[in-house]
């Protein structure tokens, strides 16, 4: 029997928003030493130099810095971004006129699904801009301050919420928005699409159904469906990071001109900075965030789906 929408829906949300957390716990050291790199390339001579100079000048809450608002972001960014998914597959659906028997998403091929992916990157973009940026300003507060950019530490989520609030206003939050939807919307194709082919091809080769092809298959599918979103759209997310940090002194541009600043000054080879850590953390992020996702989703709908 296939539950009301709205216990769908709620469903979806409670699942993404377990998987998100699973995400921010697994992986959060590497993504601080993603954002590090990406705003401060010049800094760091590789990965293993920004992951232990962090360790030894700040100790291992350096390595977890900024990773209140990252769970803010993940767990309302992987809600909304799955509820979204759920309701965009009817969508798609609709559009293209399938219909599973019994309401099931079976019907849609793992390119449809993608699209339904894509779209929903969307609404889960306008949760995500306002944490993530205080999560990037978090990371990056010991090199900003080195560097002399700001007067002093500022290194607690609240002094940073009041920063924005002084200099910006509420609007202030969403500064980087449109590189993070540039971002979101190809990135979220490639990974829905990745993570579902991934699936399908498993399941065939075990000869079972994609819900049933077991732990380390889900967590590999997860960790391919990182892996491309991070090779494709990568140097959107290091333009987004810039933004968000930088802006902090008041003076940082737009996104367009941004990158091309970077490009001109850099090279295209500063658009990759940190792409080492990021890929090594996509397997453990990822891989967590759909086994708890599918986990979750799977009780809950043993247990409110009927």
């Amino acid at each position: 029997m296939v539950p009301h929408p709205a216990v769908q829906a709620a469903i979806d949300l409670s699942a993404g928003a377990i998987g998100g957390a699973a995400c921010v716990f697994s992986g959060q050291p590497l993504d601080t030493a993603k954002v590090k790199m990406q705003t401060f390339p010049l800094l760091y001579r590789g990965f293993l130099h920004c992951f232990l100079s962090t360790y030894r000048q700040e100790g291992l809450r350096g390595l977890y810095q900024g990773t209140a608002p990252a769970l803010l972001a993940n767990v309302g960014e992987n809600a909304v971004l799955f509820m979204g998914y759920g309701v965009c597959q009817e969508v798609v659906r609709l559009v293209c006129g399938g219909r599973a028997e019994g309401g099931a998403s079976s019907d849609l091929s793992d390119t449809q699904k993608a699209c339904a992916g894509s779209v929903a990157s969307i609404f889960s973009s306008l949760v995500l801009c306002p944490t993530e940026l205080l999560k990037c300003r978090l990371q990056a507060m010991h090199e900003m301050a080195a560097l002399g950019k700001i007067p002093t530490r500022r290194s607690t989520l609240w002094s940073v919420v009041q920063d924005v609030m002084r200099k910006d206003g509420p609007l202030g939050f969403f500064q980087g928005l449109t590189s993070t939807i540039a971002r979101e919307v190809p990135g979220y194709f490639c990974f829905f699409g990745a993570y579902e082919l991934s699936r399908t091809s498993f399941a065939r080769y075990l000869g079972t159904g994609k819900d049933d092809i077991g732990v380390v298959p889900i967590m590999l599918s997860g960790g391919c469906g990182g892996a491309c979103l991070w090779l494709v759209v990568y140097p959107m997310d290091c333009v987004k990071s810039r933004i968000q940090v930088l802006s902090m002194t008041g003076q940082q541009a737009g996104f367009l001109k941004t990158l091309v600043d970077v490009v001109q000054v850099e090279g295209i080879r500063a658009l990759y900075s940190g792409l080492t850590p990021t890929l090594i953390r996509t397997l453990p992020a990822n891989g967590a965030l759909f086994l708890a996702y599918e986990a979750c989703r799977s009780l809950m709908m043993s247990r409110f789906g009927n």
